[in-house]
């Protein structure tokens, strides 16, 4: 590390590194996620100390109250696992430094409220008033207004930069659609958050919007939708989402001439809900569903497997047969996709799972003053999750099939327009 260089411009070097060489794995988004953290305490403990001497590193003043005499290594095991802080060390001061953020102990420190602190601020979702009563809770006094200040305005503003982005140069393959219900304000029920998320025609993963959608009405998707129309964006080949009457309505509004793949993952769900609490009928059904569907060689062989199994049900289970009966045809919109891709295109898993990335960042924080902060920390987390995630790997001959897969639709719009 450079003398003359702050532990926190150090961070901020490597992190801009690491976004520079790209991260392909798991791996890499950890270690991003760690880095972020440890940044974000190393710039608090660096205000500290410029506050306590009454200046900045290497500025003569004649109001200085000291001087700061190199760093020492302190572990703070975190929820982004163990993280070293380099510690400022002082001298010719009046009375003895004690940071408020980390406790002068000496042994490693874990606490809860140490961790919501870090998951908190790292994602940089919460008002100044939120980090600072963090800090209270935890016992480690208040932060600096300059600190919290600074970590909130930035991540807002790229929140909002993010909304405001042209997507008018994004040839959209997949569309996943689905929300999270979180408490977004002191008081009150939990609201919709709607996410929208997909590939490329190029097979990279592109996070598209992330807002409030309140009870997920008709209304609230409608008005996702035309935003991201507004912004440029151009009808995805194929949108994915679950069977929510007010979503598919808006998306079939929205992009008429787009397919639209019902979730097969929450559509099952619906049908097992609807047999009898016994686990051999549940695992009868779970595997002819599935084998209908893998066992498929296009959608028409799809749909009439799934018909068959509807009438193995109608019998002993109408409700469940009903239920499955309904919309069927989009369950099998997947099957006219290239092989290797079916099980990516035919359920919203992977926005599910990233959806449930931020439930676990923000059950530790409980209560959100109002939806910006509750927008700005879901958009943070997920626009980590989508940065490192790993893309389509397209191969020449599934980009053909896929050309192949538009010409025959737009093959059969043109014959409906003519008709």
């Amino acid at each position: 590390m450079e003398t003359r260089l702050a532990p926190s411009a150090a961070l901020e070097r490597e992190i801009a590194e690491l976004l520079e060489q790209g991260i392909t794995d798991s791996e890499g988004i950890a270690r991003l996620g760690r880095l972020g953290a440890q940044l974000v305490m190393q710039r608090g403990i660096e205000d500290e100390v410029t506050e306590f001497l009454q200046r900045v590193r290497y500025e003569r003043t004649g109001q200085a109250r000291g001087s700061r005499n190199g760093n020492r290594a302190k572990h703070v095991l975190t929820a982004e696992g163990e993280l070293e802080v380099q510690m400022p060390q002082l001298r010719n001061t009046a009375v003895k430094f004690v940071s408020r953020i980390i406790p002068d102990v000496g042994m490693a420190i874990r606490t809860r409220p140490l961790e919501v602190l870090i998951v908190g601020a790292y994602v940089r979702g919460l008002s100044d008033r939120d980090i600072e009563s963090l800090l209270e809770e935890a016992g480690l006094g208040k932060v600096s207004k300059s600190m919290a200040s600074r970590i909130c305005q930035e991540l807002r503003a790229r929140y909002v930069a993010f909304r405001a982005k042209g997507l008018d140069k994004i040839d959209l393959l997949l569309l996943f659609l689905d929300a999270i219900y979180l408490p977004t304000r002191p008081s009150g029920a939990k609201e919709g958050v709607l996410v929208a998320w997909g590939y490329t025609r190029s097979g990279e993963r592109v996070l598209l919007d992330v807002c409030l959608g309140q009870r997920e009405r008709y209304e609230d998707w409608l008005e996702m939708g035309r935003g991201l129309v507004r912004r440029g964006l151009r009808a995805p080949w194929m949108s994915v989402a679950d069977g929510a009457p007010g979503l598919v309505k808006a998306v079939e509004e929205l992009w008429p001439d787009s397919d639209r793949q019902r979730c097969t993952v929450h559509r099952l769900r619906n049908v097992l809900a609807k047999l009898p609490k016994k686990q051999e009928i549940i695992d009868r059904v779970r595997h002819a569903y599935w084998s209908a569907l893998d066992q498929a060689g296009s959608a028409d062989d799809g749909e009439a497997r799934l018909r068959a199994l509807v009438g193995q049900l109608e019998h002993d289970y109408p409700s469940a047969a009903a239920c499955l009966a309904e919309d069927l045809p989009a369950l099998c919109v997947h099957l006219s996709y290239p092989l290797r891709l079916r099980k990516r295109l035919r359920s919203t898993n992977l926005l599910e799972r990233s959806l449930g990335e931020v439930k676990r960042r923000t059950r530790v924080i409980g209560r959100f003053p109002g939806e910006t902060s509750c927008l700005s920390l879901c958009w943070a987390v997920l626009d980590l999750i989508i940065a490192g995630a790993r893309g389509l790997g397209l191969t020449d001959f599934e980009s053909r099939q896929l050309d192949d897969v538009r010409a025959t639709k737009r093959a059969l719009i043109e014959k409906k327009m003519t008709a």
